[in-house]
């Protein structure tokens, strides 16, 4: 069902910030009970929202909406994150490389290339572990896998549908394939050369600080290779699928119930399964256990991100309302690129950025012809907006939590939600401000 968002409340977002806070604060606050239950605490926010949804509006458009979520957004993200986590799961990357700051600003610039053609969560997935492995010696590497999420999570896949969610969904609604790399690579680059320049010298400060390192847990190998260069066919396998969803229109739609599914959209998510279960039979034995694979960052986003997914339902649709919602007010706001630029950015950064980027794409009119040619300083704050601050929380953008929780998995002791808010405050958002100066007028 399409919701009216125009006729709620602003109390209909409440279970969306509970489960926002809980995000940000049990871990810290209560790391045992957050660790054992966050599936259960993500559950129970959910109820929160769907019991008086259902009271409120009936049995039948509750079941609407979860169909609604589960089909067209959901089951979609979680498949496509899914093969991608698995088939650059089977890919190890051998060798011990040893983490100076050079080594490590490389590497995180060929993620930043890599990602706008395999994702940012194919390049995520690829580079975290042997970034990881090769700062394992270090006193201080949270600060790496931080930049890795600015740089390789988000920023770099800025120039491509296939980069991030977000521009994606744009080229479902007619965005041309190239449109992003030609209005945002300025922007983009110069993000990227900042953020690998201030890398740069806190890593070497840091570095200089630690003086002799202890032993490297990981021992030498005669040379670098890669093993189980099999997966990179499921990896292009993945991307082609997901190209071909977006220039393929059979016009044959099904109907669930009233949730349309287009027929090229179940053949990519059928696709993607079969990449998995691929991936899954080719990997060569003991790659994965190389790479130390586990099933855990999966469940975790899995389990959140269907809640954060439903309880942010009347959120979007409230946006959605523009004028005539209870965020009103913010609709007014939007008379610039700049205002369009922030208020896309600063929401992507607590909701998730594809539907955030969808909301706004509708507000400035949604007719992608016209946003491409007279609306184009509109449409480039926008896609800008979205991915490049869905790198200030760990829940802007999916592959953020995945880094996390791989780089916890590996005894990285990473900042809490407010720790990483801190970091991104203090790095990100200040050459966001000096970017935008320059070019989203």
């Amino acid at each position: 069902m399409a919701l009216a968002g125009a006729e709620l409340g602003l109390a209909w977002a409440t279970p969306f910030a509970g489960l926002l806070l809980s995000i940000a604060v049990m871990p810290l606050a209560a790391p045992a009970v957050w660790h054992h239950h966050f599936g259960k605490i993500a559950a129970g926010w959910t109820l929160a929202l769907l019991l008086p949804f259902t009271l409120a509006f009936g049995a039948g458009a509750t079941g609407g909406v979860l169909l609604h979520t589960l089909v067209e957004e959901y089951l979609p993200f979680t498949i496509l994150l899914g093969a991608l986590y698995t088939a650059a799961g089977g890919i190890y990357i051998r060798g011990n490389l040893h983490g100076t700051p050079t080594l490590n600003a490389g590497i995180m610039a060929v993620g930043a290339v890599l990602a706008s053609f395999m994702g940012t969560t194919g390049a995520s997935m690829l580079l975290i572990r042997p970034l990881i492995r090769a700062n394992d010696n270090r006193r201080h590497n949270a600060h790496v896998v931080v930049f890795f999420i600015f740089i390789v999570s988000n920023v770099g896949g800025a120039l491509t549908p296939l980069g991030d969610p977000p521009l994606f969904l744009g080229f479902l609604q007619g965005v041309s394939f190239f449109w992003t790399a030609t209005h945002l690579w300025a922007e983009t680059g110069f993000l990227l050369a900042s953020l690998l320049a201030v890398f740069w010298v806190v890593d070497n400060w840091l570095y200089r600080k630690e003086g002799v390192t202890p032993a490297d847990p990981t021992p030498d190998t005669p040379r670098l290779g890669l093993e189980g260069t099999i997966n990179l066919l499921p990896l292009a396998a993945a991307v082609g699928l997901v190209l071909m969803s977006g220039t393929w229109k059979p016009g044959i739609v099904f109907d669930l119930w009233g949730t349309p599914l287009p027929l090229q959209a179940l053949v990519r998510d059928v696709g993607l399964v079969a990449v998995a279960l691929v991936s899954l039979a080719i990997t060569p034995a003991g790659v994965r256990e190389k790479n130390r694979f586990s099933w855990a960052p999966m469940e975790e986003v899995a389990k959140l991100f269907i809640a954060i997914f439903l309880t942010m339902v009347p959120v979007i649709a409230m946006l959605k309302a523009g004028p005539n919602g209870v965020f009103a007010p913010l609709a007014a706001m939007l008379d610039s690129p700049a205002a369009y630029f922030w208020l896309t950015g600063g929401l992507s950064s607590v909701l998730d950025n594809a539907p955030t980027y969808l909301a706004f794409f509708n507000l400035a009119g949604g007719d992608a012809a016209r946003l491409m040619t007279e609306g184009a300083p509109v449409l480039a704050a926008i896609s800008g907006g979205a991915v490049f601050m869905g790198a200030m929380t760990y829940i802007g953008n999916a592959p953020n939590f995945m880094v996390k929780a791989i780089a916890e998995e590996r005894g990285v002791k990473m900042p809490s939600f407010g720790g990483y808010l801190l970091w991104s405050g203090a790095v990100l958002l200040p050459l966001l401000f000096l970017m935008a100066w320059i070019w989203m007028h």
